[in-house]
């Protein structure tokens, strides 16, 4: 990503508020972006990478695995920071239409369960519906799938923890928001960070290839 002179400003405001913290300083540029995105540094204390997500996300995108998407904002989000890198395929589980929330949830748990048997080794991004992440956990559960990675931040008060609980104790490689909070907003500046993270890792050889 290009930075303009305002969002460098930005960050290092972020930089000097933040105060503590214990974040590598891969996991700490996927903060800064969340917390950038959305205005809220409360993310800082909510967001929880498990072990070698990151470099088990930056590997998949480097092999250009597939990215599941259960929202077109998402999708619309980070595609051309994809198309700039390593141009993996996206899918979203819904199509552009105007959904009501119930529509939402019921269309995008389907299809993930449809594309999440396509595409077993896939990078998921679960933004809005917490259905879908249940879905998902499902087929992760039966072992019918083993994805990448997987990104979670689904807002929600009922039982979205519990779904949240249940991606920290899949042991698959995950990014999530823990808490009621959450959004495609989140999501998008998470794959846009990992992206910028594998390409600085991993584009250069493709460059010289």
């Amino acid at each position: 990503m290009e930075w303009q002179i305002t969002d460098a400003q930005n960050l290092a405001l972020i930089d000097r508020e933040i105060g503590d913290y214990k974040f590598s300083p891969a996991q700490y540029e996927i903060v800064r972006r969340v917390i950038y995105a959305t205005g809220d540094f409360e993310y800082k204390s909510l967001i929880r990478f498990s072990d070698r997500a990151l470099p088990a996300g930056a590997a998949a995108l480097a092999a250009r695995s597939t990215i599941i998407v259960d929202v077109p904002m998402v999708q619309v989000g980070i595609t051309s920071h994809i198309q700039k890198t390593f141009a993996n395929p996206v899918y979203c589980s819904v199509e552009g239409h105007n959904w009501s929330t119930k529509e939402l949830s019921t269309s995008a748990s389907g299809e993930i369960e449809t594309l999440a048997r396509r595409y077993p080794e896939a990078i998921f991004a679960i933004s809005q519906g917490q259905a879908a992440l249940t879905a998902l956990l499902e087929l992760i559960e039966a072992e019918e799938i083993r994805p990448a990675l997987v990104i979670g931040t689904p807002a929600g008060f009922i039982d979205v923890d519990v779904a949240k609980q249940r991606l920290n104790d899949s042991n698959v490689p995950h990014i999530r928001i823990d808490g009621r909070k959450g959004s495609a907003v989140v999501a998008t500046a998470i794959i846009n960070g990992l992206v910028e993270l594998a390409w600085q890792a991993y584009g250069h050889d493709d460059d010289e290839n």
